[in-house]
């Protein structure tokens, strides 16, 4: 599989250090070389596949648009309202407090 790699140049390499931070007395150029083709390698690898599929349709689809449609419809009367809790006043509901209880 090495025989397929693209060779790293010096210049590729040494951008390479720069970026990732590293310096050459730190790190065994060889192996790093080596290690950085191998990607590369995989990367060709990876480019042999076809991928023109669209990746979504591995994923099922949504009834997005089965939607309701977007109407103003009437609401409920105040007195409908009223008829559902007894703690409705001045066209609130009254809940309980929260503040200083440790909420």
């Amino acid at each position: 599989m090495s025989s397929v790699h693209k060779k790293i140049d010096e210049t590729t390499l040494g951008q390479l250090l720069q970026l990732s931070r590293l310096s050459p007395e730190a790190t065994d150029i060889e192996t790093l070389k080596k290690q950085v083709e191998e990607i590369v390698g995989y990367f060709d690898l990876l480019s042999k596949y076809d991928d023109s599929e669209n990746p979504y349709d591995a994923y099922p689809s949504t009834q997005a648009d089965k939607l309701r449609a977007d109407e103003v419809v009437p609401g409920l009367d105040i007195s409908d309202v009223k008829k559902v809790t007894k703690d409705f006043m001045d066209g609130y509901f009254q809940v309980p407090k929260v503040i200083g209880e440790g909420a």
